[in-house]
């Protein structure tokens, strides 16, 4: 008798050609990522060679019922790591069926943005910083915390290591290593300050490639949580009080600042996203005003501060980088709830296109 684990781990290329399609768009929220599957009958490794497909936009919060139809636009492949073989995961955006971009689908602008010539020129790249907390599923109480109560303070818990200071590594390592499957540029992790909290870090990656693997590791690690029973939250402050929020910072550079004097041209794009400070404030979370307090390594959501090594800045320029005379910065502001192709386009466009 076959048990369960025998007929989901079935080798499909033993038997057929066909391929499962998952493909994953962003929900009505603009946090939530769905996603169904189809059967193709072959191989697929070109997103152009997908089949554009449909869904009920009403169930999702992104149509009326009377006009449901939401159209998905295939945009980025990934391997699919829990079906495996020749299966596949597709990041799509979403239309209208006469072509239009529906209110929620950011990836449209931002390819915009990437693809202008003196932003393309530029190869920007980015790494992100993703912090998440996983909560006990029946009570929504960060994991190995006592139910309605607190753990000792915070200290041992950051990169710790033991069953009285990290609980949920097993869903970290398997996280971690399914990305690398899918070919997501997954370039670490660590536990947070937070017990209950950890983070991920995806780069570095070019232009709209970045909010695809991270939408994608999104997918993948909620998926992951779903098979161990615990809820994943990105919340930007998930307890309030004595502890860490949650952020999503973005380390980013362009071909100028990677290059000889590039300290210089760091310097400029952080005088322009000072000057644009509350419209990126607005674009980066929800939430964001109850974790940058000037607090738990922030800077307060109302001050744009810039410094060398500062973690309690806006805006946090490496000593390497200081001393180099070239490299990148790290924007210190975007939540873990930030959508990851608003953040890197905004980046984009006020340090290279945005003229004061």
């Amino acid at each position: 008798m076959a048990l369960l684990s025998d007929l989901i781990n079935l080798n499909l290329s033993e038997t057929t050609e066909k391929v499962i399609v998952e493909y994953i768009w962003v929900g009505g929220s603009g946090m939530d990522l769905r996603s169904k599957a189809r059967t193709l009958s072959g191989p697929v490794s070109d997103p152009a060679k997908l089949p554009k497909w449909n869904y009920d936009g009403s169930s999702t919060g992104q149509a009326p019922g009377e006009d449901s139809e939401v159209i998905l636009y295939p945009q980025a492949i990934f391997k699919d790591p829990f079906r495996r073989g020749n299966n596949i995961l597709v990041m799509c955006d979403t239309y209208t069926p006469a072509g239009e971009p529906i209110p929620t689908n950011k990836r449209c602008n931002a390819a915009k943005i990437f693809s202008h010539p003196d932003v393309a020129a530029e190869v920007p790249w980015y790494g992100i910083e993703q912090e998440y907390t996983l909560l006990q599923k029946e009570v929504k109480w960060p994991i190995g915390w006592p139910v309605g109560g607190f753990p000792g303070p915070q200290g041992p818990y950051y990169c710790g290591i033991g069953a009285d200071k990290a609980w949920g590594r097993d869903i970290v390592d398997a996280h971690y290593k399914a990305c690398l499957y899918a070919g997501i540029n997954i370039s670490g992790i660590n536990g947070e300050v937070m017990p209950g909290q950890w983070e991920y870090q995806v780069g570095p990656s070019v232009g709209i490639s970045a909010g695809d693997e991270l939408w994608v590791s999104r997918y993948i690690l909620e998926r992951i949580t779903e098979i161990a029973g615990v809820v994943l939250s990105f919340d930007p402050k998930p307890i309030q009080g004595d502890w860490n929020g949650a952020g999503a910072h973005t380390n980013y550079s362009t071909k100028s600042m990677r290059n000889d004097g590039g300290f210089e041209v760091i310097k400029k794009a952080i005088e322009k996203l000072g000057l644009r400070h509350k419209e990126h404030i607005a674009a980066y979370g929800e939430g964001n005003e109850r974790r940058l307090t000037g607090r738990h390594e922030t800077a307060d959501i109302n001050t744009f501060l810039w410094g060398v090594a500062n973690r309690g800045a806006s805006i946090r320029v490496g000593r390497d980088t200081e001393k180099a005379g070239k490299g990148y910065f790290e924007d210190r502001r975007p939540a873990s709830n930030m959508d990851p192709y608003v953040v890197t386009s905004m980046i984009a466009e006020t340090t290279i296109l945005w003229k004061p």
